[in-house]
């Protein structure tokens, strides 16, 4: 029977948060980064080894099967989506941050640069929205139309207990492959501050902290028809265009071929908003009631959206460059993180630079690339892709990975246990620890950031790149 840590399922009736919340999505990987980088931890509990890495060389159906059986494992049922608790599931968010007074509080989309500049801060990271896996029996990856009517069936059972939320479904072979054909994946975005939300920050904030909103402003189309759902086929962490999603298109042919899907079954839904803002959004209602929450309690609230996630990262690495500097660190050692490879804890024990890189999609590797060659040089650069265990077209090859390395003056390495087997593999975010772990102390840590310096050093350096900090 899987344990379940005292203090995290909330009383009563229903699944716990552990239990919904998606196993390795985003979000909950960064909240359990968090809370153990302000407990003075790193990450070396979180992550397993995948099964999926004994099917490294395997043929692929063997290994998409494979693949398919470990998502059923974690995924919830068609009815478990009645008995999810949008409420609780922010209580056992909140659970998992130490309960003392803290300066201030990052909220929003999640991205990993956000984690590192609350820790920067010394405060919590709450995200905006979770994410849900749910069986398809009878799914196809090839099939986007029946997608949706399994998913506006699941959502409908979800939003009949959770008048609060929006649910976003994302059908995306790119970025999920067989995954896709075997599970629905579903945003779940609150759509005003949750009660557990708001309770937490009065117990802890101390008196005028202001609160930061964090708000990723890609768009993607989207089939919204206001019921409380809406769809959208493939995502931009894929690495590809919506017009890539075409059925005519060559990129999708290449995506459905390693997914196991037949581009002849491929008929996506019209949509109903060309440009509505992506999976990874905030929703409207939920900015506006945090904001109204913080005018009455006495807490300002400051907004920063980014264009793209490499805006926010590079930004956030300036950021932490000029933290560093300021406490007489040399702030030249860099560490390129991806995904869920990434450790708060061990870059701040270390007195590294971090920069977070979205995905390894080629899009974001460039984005990198780009900062580092406009940037004052590192002494040395560690790098950890992670392997997106799926083909694709968009991916960065490992050459582009050791061109990032190769920025370094006097150390460039890209970590081999997470090459090993890329990009089919997959590597636990404790992989990220173990190697962190073998760079040099540099203590003490820098005396916490204030929200106002954070904020002159976000607009200073990322007004360039479409940065808007308000």
């Amino acid at each position: 029977m899987r344990k379940v840590q005292v203090g995290l399922t909330a009383e009563g009736a229903g699944l716990s948060g552990d239990r919904v919340v998606a196993v390795g999505s985003t979000a909950r990987v960064l909240v359990a980064a968090a809370a153990r980088a302000l407990r003075g931890e790193d990450c070396a509990d979180l992550g397993h080894a995948s099964p999926l890495s004994r099917f490294t060389g395997a043929p692929e159906p063997v290994r998409r099967a494979a693949a398919a059986r470990a998502a059923g494992r974690v995924a919830l049922t068609p009815a478990q989506t009645a008995e999810v608790d949008a409420e609780r599931v922010g209580r056992w968010i909140v659970d998992q941050y130490p309960r003392r007074r803290y300066p201030g509080a990052v909220l929003g989309s999640p991205h990993g640069a956000a984690v590192h500049l609350a820790m920067a801060l010394g405060v919590p990271w709450l995200p905006a929205a979770f994410e849900m896996t749910v069986h398809w029996t009878r799914g196809a990856v090839d099939r986007p139309r029946a997608a949706l009517d399994h998913g506006a069936a699941l959502a409908a059972r979800l939003l009949a207990a959770n008048g609060g939320v929006h649910v976003r479904q994302v059908h995306c072979p790119a970025s999920r492959g067989a995954l896709a054909g075997a599970t629905v994946s579903l945003a779940v975005r609150w759509q005003s501050l949750p009660a557990a939300y708001a309770r937490f920050l009065a117990d802890v904030l101390e008196p005028g902290a202001p609160v930061l909103l964090l708000r990723d402003a890609r768009t993607w189309p989207v089939l919204d028809e206001g019921r409380g759902h809406s769809f959208q086929v493939g995502c931009p962490a894929s690495g590809l265009d919506p017009v890539d999603f075409h059925p005519d298109a060559h990129a999708l042919r290449q995506v459905l071929r390693s997914a196991g899907g037949d581009g002849a079954h491929w008929e996506p839904p019209e949509v109903s908003c060309p440009q509505g803002y992506a999976e990874n959004g905030v929703e409207s209602g939920f900015e506006l009631n945090a904001r109204e929450w913080a005018g009455r309690h006495g807490h300002r609230l400051h907004r920063v959206l980014f264009p793209q996630p490499d805006a926010l990262s590079a930004a956030t690495a300036d950021l932490y460059r000029r933290w560093l500097r300021g406490s007489g660190k040399t702030g030249n050692r860099l560490v390129v993180e991806c995904g869920r490879l990434l450790d708060p804890w061990q870059v701040v024990r270390a007195g590294l630079v971090p920069y977070w890189c979205e995905n390894a999609t080629r899009r974001r590797v460039e984005g990198v690339e780009w900062w580092l060659a406009g940037s004052e040089p590192f002494s040395s650069v560690d790098v950890l892709p992670e392997p997106p265990g799926v083909r694709s077209p968009a991916l960065a090859g490992l050459p582009q990975w050791l061109a990032v390395a190769s920025f370094g003056r006097r150390r460039r390495a890209l970590d081999r246990g997470s090459a090993r087997g890329y990009p089919v593999t997959s590597v636990p975010t404790r992989r990220a620890t173990e190697v962190l772990r073998n760079q040099a102390y540099d203590l003490p840590v820098p005396p916490p950031l204030t929200m106002g310096e954070a904020l002159d050093a976000l607009r200073d350096a990322g007004s360039h790149q479409g940065l808007l900090v308000s």
